[in-house]
């Protein structure tokens, strides 16, 4: 029986009309070629929509840590990640540990009771980077192999870039602490790191990461090739919300035990599908907005004269949103599957290009608490980056990302009691994980798998220990 899908909502406001422009240039001499590519997605999107409203949550693959070497079980997980863009490493760290990292901040908040968060009126998303349990988490070495486990998933067809995905770098982020009842943290569908930057030539176009999901050829596109990323801006317009690091993995590790429905995440893990279709939506539109056949390829046209809506992008909002409305083929109330429970030390990783959502109201009985602790790869970018947060770190500043709130200045943990130190990061995670924070560097010649590699590390020695390395002016470093 056919099933009244009828688009609800009014039309996303238009933007200004250089999108207009901007959207004709993209697909401009292969109009036939995409239209004819955004049938056989929604082809494609029916029955895979089907497959994962029928499967639900066990579509979401997982591995225990004691399994990231076993070969078959790899081989397994990494193709269901691939498909997916989410999956869950199983008690990387013993759940007592997890716990007590988190035993750990509590009585660092108890000592700052003045700590601020979300919302302002009973924090529980803490803005605060520096407290024992966050520094011993970044460092530890169980957690920096997973990164590197997942990080080898992806792979550059440009042999001379300047990336590494076997030395992670820490990105200091926040802690959530969210109690049950909680309706303030939940979000709806979005992809994080940027939104109308996605359509942009100076944003994800320098880098010609989706060129060719607009030459309408989604089947070829790459969404693991790190050398499409290298050059991209992920935020063209200061906007909220945005990472200044190149994260091959957004993630968090679990601090409590966390079911669906308790402040969980949600994802759509039909991955590439989802990219392409987002990306393809605001070309198109439907013949008419209501009945039963409102989903069907033949209701859908290729806009001749292209308007500057971009359906759920708005500049400097630092985000994509997705909702039913302006993305029906989806079928996002079938698609958002909850992830599988959690316990602590399970870590959570996902693609920075997945649909996720957070659970809109905390309906658990106990704390939601996790450590956001992103998987991210060394490249020159991430270099800059970190040299501004270990400075950060030292002087107990916030985070170079979270630095302002509002337009003004945030505290940071300078004058903290128990603020952790460098000797907290060296007898966390030895010297893997000073390098993780920027506080030691690498060794150019050891375990190096390319002569890329060796220059990337040269570059990132001389951005981190300029006193003591080579200035990348005077041997001619490559710049991407």
């Amino acid at each position: 029986m056919a099933v009244d899908l009828s688009l609800s909502d009014p039309d996303p406001f238009p933007l200004s009309e250089r999108f207009a422009k901007i959207k004709r240039n993209l697909i401009a001499g292969n109009e036939k070629a995409v239209a004819d590519s955004w049938y056989r997605l929604l082809g494609q999107l029916r029955k895979e929509a089907d497959r994962i409203a029928a499967a639900g949550s066990d579509v979401i693959p997982s591995i225990n840590y004691i399994d990231i070497h076993d070969i078959n079980k790899v081989a397994a997980f990494r193709d269901a990640l691939k498909e997916t863009g989410i999956a869950i490493i199983r008690r990387v760290v013993p759940p007592n540990v997890a716990l007590s990292w988190k035993e750990e901040t509590q009585e660092y908040l108890l000592h700052n009771p003045h700590t601020r968060g979300i919302p302002q009126r009973d924090p529980q998303l803490y803005e605060m980077f520096w407290s024992p349990g966050q520094v011993r988490a970044r460092a530890d070495s169980r957690l920096l192999e997973v990164q590197r486990f997942v990080m080898n998933i992806w792979h550059s067809d440009n042999e001379d870039a300047l990336v590494s995905s076997n030395h992670p770098v820490a990105y200091a982020d926040r802690i959530r602490m969210r109690k049950p009842g909680d309706a303030s943290l939940g979000s709806g569908p979005h992809i994080d790191n940027g939104s109308v930057e996605r359509w942009e030539p100076d944003g994800y176009g320098r880098a010609g990461t989706y060129a060719k999901i607009f030459q309408g050829r989604w089947e070829e596109y790459d969404p693991w090739d790190s050398s499409a990323r290298l050059g991209v801006t992920t935020d063209l317009y200061n906007g909220v919300s945005s990472c200044s690091m190149f994260r091959m993995f957004q993630g968090w590790l679990s601090l409590s035990s966390i079911a669906p429905g308790s402040g969980s995440l949600n994802a759509c893990p039909m991955f590439q599908l989802t990219t392409a279709y987002l990306l393809l939506r605001p070309f198109f539109s439907p013949r008419f907005k209501s009945g039963p056949n409102f989903l069907d390829e033949n209701n859908w046209n290729l806009h001749v004269a292209q308007n500057s809506v971009v359906h759920g992008a708005v500049p400097g909002n630092g985000i994509q949103e997705l909702s039913e409305a302006m993305h029906p083929h989806l079928r996002l109330d079938k698609t958002m599957v909850p992830i599988p429970r959690v316990e602590p030390g399970d870590y959570v990783l996902w693609h920075p290009d997945t649909v996720h959502a957070v659970d809109r109201i905390h309906t658990g009985i106990a704390d939601s608490s996790v450590l956001y602790v992103p998987a991210c790869p060394l490249t020159q970018t991430n270099a800059l980056y970190l040299a501004r947060q270990r400075k950060a770190f030292l002087l107990g500043h916030p985070a170079p990302d979270f630095a302002e709130s509002g337009g003004f200045p945030r505290p940071g943990e300078r004058d903290y009691m128990g603020r952790p130190g460098v000797q907290d990061v060296n007898d966390a995670g030895g010297e893997e994980g000073l390098r993780s924070m920027g506080l030691l560097p690498w060794d150019e010649e050891k375990g190096t798998a390319s002569a890329a590699e060796r220059e990337l590390l040269r570059q990132a020695n001389g951005i981190l220990f300029p006193d003591r390395f080579d200035s990348l002016m005077g041997r001619g470093a490559k710049r991407l």
